[in-house]
Protein backbone atom coordinates (compact mmCIF):
# COMPACT_ATOMS: atom_id res chain seq x y z
CA UNK A 1 0.00 0.00 0.00
CA UNK A 2 2.78 2.55 0.86
CA UNK A 3 4.75 1.46 -2.27
CA UNK A 4 2.07 2.07 -4.78
CA UNK A 5 1.44 5.69 -2.68
CA UNK A 6 5.16 6.43 -3.34
CA UNK A 7 4.78 5.02 -6.45
CA UNK A 8 2.30 7.90 -7.35
CA UNK A 9 3.66 10.32 -5.71
CA UNK A 10 6.56 9.33 -7.85
CA UNK A 11 4.55 9.97 -11.16
CA UNK A 12 3.33 12.88 -10.30
CA UNK A 13 6.73 14.51 -9.80
CA UNK A 14 7.36 13.36 -13.00
CA UNK A 15 4.73 15.50 -14.60
CA UNK A 16 4.99 19.23 -15.54
CA UNK A 17 2.71 20.32 -12.61
CA UNK A 18 4.21 18.24 -10.14
CA UNK A 19 7.98 19.74 -11.44
CA UNK A 20 6.57 23.37 -11.54
CA UNK A 21 4.56 22.84 -7.65
CA UNK A 22 7.95 20.97 -6.69
CA UNK A 23 10.31 24.03 -7.90
CA UNK A 24 7.72 26.33 -6.45
CA UNK A 25 7.75 24.58 -2.49
CA UNK A 26 11.86 24.58 -2.75
CA UNK A 27 11.68 28.24 -3.88
CA UNK A 28 9.29 29.17 -0.97
CA UNK A 29 11.64 27.36 1.40
CA UNK A 30 14.71 28.62 0.11
CA UNK A 31 12.82 32.60 0.39
CA UNK A 32 11.87 31.26 4.50
CA UNK A 33 15.59 30.04 5.00
CA UNK A 34 16.54 33.27 3.97
CA UNK A 35 14.64 35.63 5.60
CA UNK A 36 13.09 37.17 2.71
CA UNK A 37 9.73 38.29 3.90
CA UNK A 38 6.82 36.36 2.33
CA UNK A 39 3.96 38.29 4.07
CA UNK A 40 0.77 39.46 2.96
CA UNK A 41 -2.29 38.85 1.10
CA UNK A 42 -0.92 40.26 -2.35
CA UNK A 43 2.13 38.60 -2.48
CA UNK A 44 -0.18 35.09 -1.86
CA UNK A 45 -2.58 36.46 -4.44
CA UNK A 46 0.41 37.08 -6.83
CA UNK A 47 2.17 33.64 -6.30
CA UNK A 48 -0.93 31.44 -7.17
CA UNK A 49 -1.82 33.53 -10.11
CA UNK A 50 1.80 32.53 -11.41
CA UNK A 51 1.37 28.86 -10.43
CA UNK A 52 -1.28 28.53 -12.47
CA UNK A 53 -0.15 30.17 -15.53
CA UNK A 54 3.38 28.13 -15.39
CA UNK A 55 0.91 24.81 -14.94
CA UNK A 56 -1.26 25.95 -17.95
CA UNK A 57 1.67 27.20 -20.25
CA UNK A 58 3.47 23.62 -18.94
CA UNK A 59 0.68 21.99 -20.42
CA UNK A 60 0.18 23.69 -23.47
CA UNK A 61 3.85 23.98 -24.32
CA UNK A 62 4.08 19.67 -23.56
CA UNK A 63 1.44 18.89 -26.04
CA UNK A 64 2.56 21.17 -28.91
CA UNK A 65 5.92 19.64 -28.54
CA UNK A 66 4.29 16.38 -28.45
CA UNK A 67 2.56 16.52 -31.42
CA UNK A 68 5.36 18.14 -33.08
CA UNK A 69 8.14 15.72 -32.35
CA UNK A 70 5.89 12.98 -32.84
CA UNK A 71 5.53 12.93 -36.28
CA UNK A 72 9.20 11.93 -36.46
CA UNK A 73 8.89 8.70 -34.81
CA UNK A 74 7.65 7.08 -37.36
CA UNK A 75 7.50 7.43 -41.29
CA UNK A 76 3.77 9.09 -41.70
CA UNK A 77 2.96 9.82 -44.67
CA UNK A 78 -0.63 10.77 -44.43
CA UNK A 79 -1.21 14.41 -42.85
CA UNK A 80 -4.24 13.18 -41.10
CA UNK A 81 -2.53 10.51 -39.31
CA UNK A 82 -0.14 13.75 -36.77
CA UNK A 83 -3.00 13.80 -34.55
CA UNK A 84 -3.28 9.69 -34.36
CA UNK A 85 0.68 9.57 -33.55
CA UNK A 86 0.34 11.92 -31.20
CA UNK A 87 -2.47 10.61 -28.99
CA UNK A 88 -0.25 7.49 -29.28
CA UNK A 89 2.80 9.31 -27.49
CA UNK A 90 0.75 10.79 -25.61
CA UNK A 91 -1.24 7.77 -23.78
CA UNK A 92 2.50 6.03 -23.60
CA UNK A 93 3.40 9.04 -21.36
CA UNK A 94 0.62 8.29 -19.20
CA UNK A 95 0.98 4.06 -19.37
CA UNK A 96 -2.51 3.79 -21.03
CA UNK A 97 -1.65 2.59 -23.88
CA UNK A 98 -2.52 0.15 -26.10
CA UNK A 99 -0.29 -2.61 -28.00
CA UNK A 100 2.64 -1.70 -30.46
CA UNK A 101 3.49 -3.94 -32.81
CA UNK A 102 5.23 -5.04 -36.27
CA UNK A 103 4.18 -7.27 -38.82
CA UNK A 104 7.25 -8.42 -41.03
CA UNK A 105 6.23 -11.21 -43.72
CA UNK A 106 3.23 -12.06 -41.95
CA UNK A 107 4.53 -12.52 -38.75
CA UNK A 108 3.36 -10.09 -35.94
CA UNK A 109 6.40 -9.36 -34.00
CA UNK A 110 6.27 -8.47 -30.28
CA UNK A 111 7.72 -7.99 -26.95
CA UNK A 112 6.62 -10.18 -24.16
CA UNK A 113 2.60 -9.28 -23.10
CA UNK A 114 2.75 -6.42 -25.62
CA UNK A 115 -1.00 -7.54 -26.75
CA UNK A 116 -2.29 -7.95 -23.38
CA UNK A 117 -2.50 -4.42 -23.00
CA UNK A 118 -5.82 -2.65 -23.57
CA UNK A 119 -6.54 0.62 -25.21
CA UNK A 120 -5.95 2.75 -28.64
CA UNK A 121 -2.41 1.15 -30.07
CA UNK A 122 -0.40 1.29 -33.28
CA UNK A 123 0.68 -1.41 -35.64
CA UNK A 124 3.57 -1.32 -38.45
CA UNK A 125 3.49 -3.65 -41.62
CA UNK A 126 6.16 -3.88 -43.88
CA UNK A 127 5.30 -4.52 -47.96
CA UNK A 128 4.66 -8.10 -47.60
CA UNK A 129 2.19 -8.20 -45.19
CA UNK A 130 -1.67 -7.39 -44.50
CA UNK A 131 -3.67 -8.22 -41.87
CA UNK A 132 -6.86 -8.32 -40.32
CA UNK A 133 -8.56 -6.14 -37.49
CA UNK A 134 -11.41 -7.01 -35.24
CA UNK A 135 -12.77 -6.59 -31.48
CA UNK A 136 -14.23 -9.34 -29.40
CA UNK A 137 -17.55 -8.70 -30.59
CA UNK A 138 -17.39 -8.10 -34.85
CA UNK A 139 -14.82 -8.04 -37.63
CA UNK A 140 -13.67 -4.33 -38.34
CA UNK A 141 -11.24 -3.45 -41.07
CA UNK A 142 -8.43 -5.26 -43.30
CA UNK A 143 -5.19 -3.35 -43.77
CA UNK A 144 -2.12 -3.56 -45.95
CA UNK A 145 1.59 -2.23 -45.50
CA UNK A 146 2.17 0.67 -43.84
CA UNK A 147 0.62 2.52 -40.29
CA UNK A 148 -2.43 0.89 -38.47
CA UNK A 149 -3.41 2.99 -35.59
CA UNK A 150 -5.48 0.57 -33.58
CA UNK A 151 -8.54 2.03 -31.65
CA UNK A 152 -10.81 1.15 -29.21
CA UNK A 153 -14.90 1.28 -29.05
CA UNK A 154 -17.78 1.23 -26.49
CA UNK A 155 -20.14 -0.88 -27.05
CA UNK A 156 -23.22 -1.97 -24.26
CA UNK A 157 -21.45 0.25 -22.04
CA UNK A 158 -17.68 -1.68 -22.16
CA UNK A 159 -14.80 -0.70 -24.22
CA UNK A 160 -13.58 -3.12 -26.64
CA UNK A 161 -10.32 -2.78 -28.26
CA UNK A 162 -9.07 -3.92 -31.76
CA UNK A 163 -6.76 -6.31 -32.27
CA UNK A 164 -4.99 -8.75 -34.92
CA UNK A 165 -7.55 -11.23 -35.96
CA UNK A 166 -5.02 -12.95 -38.27
CA UNK A 167 -2.29 -11.79 -40.64
CA UNK A 168 -0.79 -12.97 -44.01
CA UNK A 169 2.31 -12.57 -46.40
CA UNK A 170 1.65 -11.77 -49.76
CA UNK A 171 4.54 -12.98 -51.44
CA UNK A 172 4.37 -16.10 -53.45
CA UNK A 173 5.37 -19.00 -51.63
CA UNK A 174 6.54 -22.71 -52.12
CA UNK A 175 5.21 -25.31 -49.53
CA UNK A 176 6.79 -28.89 -49.63
CA UNK A 177 4.66 -32.21 -48.55
CA UNK A 178 5.76 -35.56 -48.27
CA UNK A 179 8.88 -37.73 -47.65
CA UNK A 180 12.19 -35.81 -47.99
CA UNK A 181 14.83 -36.82 -50.77
CA UNK A 182 16.91 -38.31 -48.52
CA UNK A 183 14.07 -40.54 -46.59
CA UNK A 184 13.22 -43.87 -47.23
CA UNK A 185 10.21 -44.63 -45.32
CA UNK A 186 9.31 -47.66 -46.91
CA UNK A 187 12.50 -49.62 -45.17
CA UNK A 188 13.24 -50.89 -42.01
CA UNK A 189 13.56 -48.16 -39.52
CA UNK A 190 17.60 -47.79 -38.92
CA UNK A 191 17.18 -44.27 -37.39
CA UNK A 192 16.08 -43.22 -33.68
CA UNK A 193 11.76 -44.12 -33.16
CA UNK A 194 11.73 -39.89 -33.08
CA UNK A 195 13.27 -39.79 -36.55
CA UNK A 196 10.94 -42.60 -37.46
CA UNK A 197 8.00 -40.71 -36.33
CA UNK A 198 8.67 -38.03 -38.14
CA UNK A 199 9.52 -39.71 -41.48
CA UNK A 200 6.06 -41.94 -41.17
CA UNK A 201 3.79 -38.58 -40.50
CA UNK A 202 5.70 -36.71 -43.86
CA UNK A 203 5.03 -40.28 -45.80
CA UNK A 204 1.35 -40.62 -44.53
CA UNK A 205 0.63 -36.87 -45.77
CA UNK A 206 0.79 -37.50 -49.45
CA UNK A 207 0.30 -41.53 -49.23
CA UNK A 208 -2.09 -42.71 -51.58
CA UNK A 209 -3.24 -46.26 -53.44
CA UNK A 210 -2.94 -47.42 -57.10
CA UNK A 211 -5.71 -48.79 -58.90
CA UNK A 212 -4.08 -52.18 -58.39
CA UNK A 213 -3.91 -51.63 -54.72
CA UNK A 214 -0.15 -50.76 -54.01
CA UNK A 215 0.85 -47.50 -51.87
CA UNK A 216 2.76 -44.65 -53.18
CA UNK A 217 3.77 -41.75 -51.49
CA UNK A 218 5.71 -38.96 -53.63
CA UNK A 219 6.83 -35.53 -52.47
CA UNK A 220 4.53 -32.79 -53.66
CA UNK A 221 5.72 -28.93 -53.90
CA UNK A 222 3.05 -26.57 -54.10
CA UNK A 223 3.44 -22.12 -55.42
CA UNK A 224 0.63 -20.64 -54.15
CA UNK A 225 -0.12 -16.65 -53.38
CA UNK A 226 -2.62 -14.88 -51.77
CA UNK A 227 -4.68 -13.35 -54.98
CA UNK A 228 -3.43 -9.71 -55.79
CA UNK A 229 -5.30 -7.21 -57.71
CA UNK A 230 -5.41 -6.32 -61.48
CA UNK A 231 -3.55 -2.52 -60.85
CA UNK A 232 -1.84 -2.41 -57.41
CA UNK A 233 -2.91 1.10 -55.61
CA UNK A 234 -1.48 2.43 -52.39
CA UNK A 235 -3.17 1.93 -49.31
CA UNK A 236 -4.68 4.55 -46.51
CA UNK A 237 -0.73 5.22 -45.48
CA UNK A 238 0.33 5.68 -48.90
CA UNK A 239 2.35 2.72 -49.18
CA UNK A 240 2.37 0.90 -52.74
CA UNK A 241 3.13 -2.69 -52.24
CA UNK A 242 5.18 -4.64 -54.76
CA UNK A 243 3.55 -7.88 -54.30
CA UNK A 244 -0.04 -6.02 -54.38
CA UNK A 245 -2.69 -5.75 -52.07
CA UNK A 246 -6.57 -7.09 -52.42
CA UNK A 247 -8.58 -6.10 -49.57
CA UNK A 248 -10.82 -8.58 -49.91
CA UNK A 249 -9.09 -11.54 -50.55
CA UNK A 250 -6.81 -10.92 -47.48
CA UNK A 251 -10.30 -10.53 -45.19
CA UNK A 252 -11.78 -13.98 -46.83
CA UNK A 253 -8.32 -15.82 -46.64
CA UNK A 254 -8.44 -14.66 -42.87
CA UNK A 255 -12.24 -14.99 -41.72
CA UNK A 256 -13.21 -17.34 -44.04
CA UNK A 257 -12.87 -21.13 -41.65
CA UNK A 258 -12.59 -24.65 -43.16
CA UNK A 259 -13.16 -26.60 -40.86
CA UNK A 260 -11.24 -30.11 -40.83
CA UNK A 261 -12.29 -32.88 -39.51
CA UNK A 262 -10.01 -35.42 -37.17
CA UNK A 263 -10.16 -39.43 -37.94
CA UNK A 264 -9.56 -40.31 -34.93
CA UNK A 265 -12.26 -38.70 -32.51
CA UNK A 266 -14.46 -37.03 -34.74
CA UNK A 267 -12.73 -33.58 -33.59
CA UNK A 268 -12.73 -30.30 -35.40
CA UNK A 269 -10.12 -27.81 -35.80
CA UNK A 270 -9.65 -24.67 -37.83
CA UNK A 271 -7.48 -24.70 -40.62
CA UNK A 272 -5.37 -21.63 -41.29
CA UNK A 273 -4.84 -20.35 -44.92
CA UNK A 274 -1.98 -21.13 -45.87
CA UNK A 275 -2.98 -24.60 -45.33
CA UNK A 276 -5.75 -25.04 -47.27
CA UNK A 277 -4.09 -25.57 -51.02
CA UNK A 278 -1.92 -28.58 -49.52
CA UNK A 279 -5.26 -29.97 -48.75
CA UNK A 280 -6.81 -30.17 -51.33
CA UNK A 281 -3.78 -30.88 -53.96
CA UNK A 282 -3.63 -34.33 -51.74
CA UNK A 283 -7.17 -34.75 -51.78
CA UNK A 284 -7.10 -34.55 -55.95
CA UNK A 285 -3.78 -36.56 -55.99
CA UNK A 286 -5.66 -39.22 -54.13
CA UNK A 287 -7.95 -39.30 -56.50
CA UNK A 288 -6.48 -39.53 -59.52
CA UNK A 289 -4.10 -42.01 -58.20
CA UNK A 290 -6.60 -45.10 -57.57
CA UNK A 291 -7.57 -44.85 -61.82
CA UNK A 292 -3.75 -46.13 -62.58
CA UNK A 293 -2.17 -49.16 -62.17
CA UNK A 294 1.36 -49.06 -60.33
CA UNK A 295 3.09 -50.07 -64.10
CA UNK A 296 0.93 -47.28 -65.74
CA UNK A 297 2.90 -44.31 -63.70
CA UNK A 298 6.23 -45.28 -64.98
CA UNK A 299 5.25 -45.80 -69.03
CA UNK A 300 8.56 -45.71 -71.11
CA UNK A 301 7.01 -44.21 -74.15
CA UNK A 302 4.04 -40.97 -74.21
CA UNK A 303 2.51 -39.46 -71.43
CA UNK A 304 3.19 -41.55 -68.03
CA UNK A 305 0.05 -41.78 -65.31
CA UNK A 306 2.39 -39.51 -63.43
CA UNK A 307 2.60 -36.64 -65.85
CA UNK A 308 -1.16 -36.95 -66.29
CA UNK A 309 -1.69 -36.51 -62.64
CA UNK A 310 0.34 -33.83 -62.15
CA UNK A 311 -1.53 -32.28 -65.19
CA UNK A 312 -4.92 -32.49 -64.06
CA UNK A 313 -3.67 -31.71 -60.59
CA UNK A 314 -2.65 -28.51 -61.87
CA UNK A 315 -5.89 -27.84 -64.54
CA UNK A 316 -8.09 -28.57 -61.38
CA UNK A 317 -6.63 -25.80 -59.03
CA UNK A 318 -6.22 -23.05 -61.90
CA UNK A 319 -9.46 -23.52 -64.30
CA UNK A 320 -13.00 -23.57 -63.16
CA UNK A 321 -13.66 -26.45 -65.56
CA UNK A 322 -11.90 -29.35 -66.60
CA UNK A 323 -12.32 -32.85 -68.81
CA UNK A 324 -13.26 -35.88 -66.78
CA UNK A 325 -11.07 -39.04 -66.32
CA UNK A 326 -12.71 -42.68 -66.10
CA UNK A 327 -11.91 -45.15 -63.71
CA UNK A 328 -8.83 -46.28 -66.01
CA UNK A 329 -7.33 -42.79 -66.41
CA UNK A 330 -8.78 -42.43 -69.92
CA UNK A 331 -10.37 -38.65 -70.98
CA UNK A 332 -14.28 -39.36 -71.42
CA UNK A 333 -15.00 -36.12 -73.25
CA UNK A 334 -17.10 -34.54 -70.27
CA UNK A 335 -16.61 -30.99 -69.15
CA UNK A 336 -16.59 -30.94 -64.94
CA UNK A 337 -16.67 -28.28 -62.44
CA UNK A 338 -13.52 -28.18 -60.14
CA UNK A 339 -14.56 -27.55 -56.97
CA UNK A 340 -10.95 -27.20 -55.85
CA UNK A 341 -10.64 -23.86 -58.10
CA UNK A 342 -13.89 -22.20 -56.36
CA UNK A 343 -12.69 -22.98 -52.88
CA UNK A 344 -9.31 -21.11 -53.47
CA UNK A 345 -11.23 -18.51 -55.18
CA UNK A 346 -13.69 -18.01 -52.37
CA UNK A 347 -10.75 -18.00 -49.91
CA UNK A 348 -8.91 -15.18 -51.95
CA UNK A 349 -5.89 -17.88 -52.84
CA UNK A 350 -4.24 -18.72 -56.13
CA UNK A 351 -2.21 -21.81 -56.69
CA UNK A 352 0.43 -20.97 -59.61
CA UNK A 353 1.94 -24.02 -59.84
CA UNK A 354 2.00 -28.53 -58.43
CA UNK A 355 4.94 -30.44 -59.24
CA UNK A 356 5.07 -34.09 -58.31
CA UNK A 357 8.64 -35.86 -57.65
CA UNK A 358 10.73 -38.27 -55.10
CA UNK A 359 7.77 -40.90 -56.03
CA UNK A 360 8.65 -43.55 -53.36
CA UNK A 361 6.83 -46.91 -53.04
CA UNK A 362 7.86 -50.63 -51.29
CA UNK A 363 11.60 -51.50 -52.63
CA UNK A 364 10.21 -54.87 -53.64
CA UNK A 365 7.75 -53.68 -56.14
CA UNK A 366 10.47 -51.57 -57.47
CA UNK A 367 12.35 -54.59 -57.86
CA UNK A 368 9.37 -55.97 -59.74
CA UNK A 369 8.83 -53.22 -61.70
CA UNK A 370 12.79 -53.32 -63.26
CA UNK A 371 12.09 -56.80 -63.28
CA UNK A 372 9.30 -56.13 -65.98
CA UNK A 373 10.45 -53.72 -67.74
CA UNK A 374 14.02 -55.96 -68.39
CA UNK A 375 11.22 -58.33 -69.65
CA UNK A 376 9.34 -55.74 -71.61
CA UNK A 377 12.90 -54.13 -73.09
CA UNK A 378 14.15 -57.97 -74.06
CA UNK A 379 10.80 -58.80 -75.95
CA UNK A 380 10.98 -54.97 -77.55
CA UNK A 381 14.50 -56.15 -78.36
CA UNK A 382 14.19 -59.43 -80.39
CA UNK A 383 10.94 -57.99 -82.39
CA UNK A 384 13.08 -55.10 -83.47
CA UNK A 385 16.03 -57.99 -84.75
CA UNK A 386 12.90 -59.93 -86.17
CA UNK A 387 12.06 -56.79 -88.29
CA UNK A 388 15.66 -56.28 -89.21
CA UNK A 389 16.00 -59.35 -90.30
CA UNK A 390 13.16 -59.35 -92.48
CA UNK A 391 13.63 -55.48 -93.91
CA UNK A 392 17.47 -57.69 -94.30
CA UNK A 393 15.79 -60.32 -96.21
CA UNK A 394 13.47 -58.07 -98.69
CA UNK A 395 16.71 -55.90 -99.26
CA UNK A 396 18.70 -58.73 -100.47
CA UNK A 397 16.11 -60.06 -102.64
CA UNK A 398 15.18 -56.87 -104.12
CA UNK A 399 19.21 -56.33 -104.75
CA UNK A 400 19.32 -59.55 -106.13
CA UNK A 401 16.25 -58.68 -108.47
CA UNK A 402 17.78 -55.10 -109.46
CA UNK A 403 21.47 -56.97 -110.14
CA UNK A 404 19.38 -59.61 -112.29
CA UNK A 405 18.22 -57.09 -114.77
CA UNK A 406 20.99 -55.17 -114.98
CA UNK A 407 23.36 -58.08 -115.91
CA UNK A 408 20.63 -58.92 -118.55
CA UNK A 409 20.28 -55.50 -119.62
CA UNK A 410 24.05 -55.48 -120.27
CA UNK A 411 24.41 -58.91 -121.67
CA UNK A 412 21.59 -58.13 -124.09
CA UNK A 413 23.54 -54.81 -125.28
CA UNK A 414 24.35 -56.25 -129.06
CA UNK A 415 21.23 -58.12 -129.53
CA UNK A 416 19.03 -55.03 -129.05
CA UNK A 417 17.92 -52.22 -131.32
CA UNK A 418 17.84 -54.62 -134.41
CA UNK A 419 15.88 -57.78 -136.05
CA UNK A 420 18.81 -60.73 -135.97
CA UNK A 421 19.03 -64.11 -137.35
CA UNK A 422 19.41 -66.95 -135.09
CA UNK A 423 23.52 -67.24 -134.76
CA UNK A 424 24.17 -71.10 -136.15
CA UNK A 425 27.30 -70.48 -134.08
CA UNK A 426 27.18 -70.82 -130.50
CA UNK A 427 30.77 -69.70 -129.91
CA UNK A 428 29.54 -66.44 -131.50
CA UNK A 429 26.54 -65.59 -129.47
CA UNK A 430 28.56 -66.45 -126.43
CA UNK A 431 31.32 -63.54 -127.47
CA UNK A 432 28.55 -61.07 -128.02
CA UNK A 433 27.32 -61.95 -124.29
CA UNK A 434 30.80 -61.74 -122.44
CA UNK A 435 32.24 -58.51 -124.18
CA UNK A 436 29.31 -56.01 -122.76
CA UNK A 437 30.15 -57.42 -119.64
CA UNK A 438 33.55 -56.90 -119.79
CA UNK A 439 33.48 -53.27 -121.41
CA UNK A 440 30.93 -52.73 -118.20
CA UNK A 441 33.35 -54.09 -115.69
CA UNK A 442 36.43 -51.89 -117.16
CA UNK A 443 34.24 -48.84 -117.59
CA UNK A 444 32.30 -48.91 -114.20
CA UNK A 445 33.91 -50.83 -111.20
CA UNK A 446 36.74 -49.35 -109.45
CA UNK A 447 40.07 -51.16 -109.69
CA UNK A 448 40.61 -53.74 -107.11
CA UNK A 449 41.74 -57.39 -106.70
CA UNK A 450 38.29 -58.90 -106.90
CA UNK A 451 37.65 -56.97 -110.36
CA UNK A 452 40.97 -58.38 -111.72
CA UNK A 453 40.20 -61.86 -110.60
CA UNK A 454 36.81 -61.57 -112.56
CA UNK A 455 38.52 -59.63 -115.45
CA UNK A 456 40.76 -62.94 -115.56
CA UNK A 457 38.07 -65.23 -115.50
CA UNK A 458 36.53 -63.27 -118.22
CA UNK A 459 39.86 -63.47 -120.63
CA UNK A 460 39.95 -66.82 -120.16
CA UNK A 461 37.00 -67.96 -121.04
CA UNK A 462 37.15 -65.31 -124.39
CA UNK A 463 40.40 -66.99 -125.11
CA UNK A 464 38.71 -71.10 -124.80
CA UNK A 465 36.01 -69.28 -127.22
CA UNK A 466 38.55 -68.23 -129.67
CA UNK A 467 40.85 -71.42 -129.79
CA UNK A 468 37.34 -73.58 -129.82
CA UNK A 469 35.71 -71.51 -132.27
CA UNK A 470 35.41 -73.77 -135.61
CA UNK A 471 34.71 -70.52 -137.56
CA UNK A 472 37.59 -68.34 -137.71
CA UNK A 473 36.73 -64.95 -137.18
CA UNK A 474 37.01 -62.04 -139.92
CA UNK A 475 38.94 -59.66 -137.40
CA UNK A 476 42.14 -61.69 -135.82
CA UNK A 477 42.41 -58.45 -133.80
CA UNK A 478 39.69 -59.37 -131.45
CA UNK A 479 42.08 -61.84 -130.15
CA UNK A 480 42.21 -61.75 -126.47
CA UNK A 481 41.05 -58.73 -124.53
CA UNK A 482 38.22 -56.33 -126.73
Amino acid sequence: MIGKLFSGIGKFLGTPAGVIITTNVIWQVVMFRMGIPTTGILYYVVSGFILILDVIAAFVLRDQLIHFFSQFVLPIQNPNQRKEIAERVANFESGKRGPALFVKNGRVIKHEGETDKEGEGLIMLDTASALVLRTDTEIKDTVGPGIVFTKSYKQNGEYHSEYIAGSVDLRAQWQFIGPLVSEHPFLKPISTPKQDGKAEARRQQTSGLTRDGFEVSPTISIKYRIRRPAEKVPTESGVTSHYGFDAEAVRNAITREVIQLGTSNNSQSRMEWNKLPAHLVVNIWREYIRKFKLNDLFTSSGISGLQTIEEMINKRVKKPNVEGLDDTGMPTGEWLESPEFKQLQSRGLEIMEVRIHNVLFDSALEEQIIKNWSAEWLNIAQKEEKHLKEMEALIGTAARSEASKSFARIASQKFGGKITTPQENPFKTLQLLIQPLKEFILNESVAGTDMEVELKKLDEIWKWLLDNNPTPPADTGNRGRP
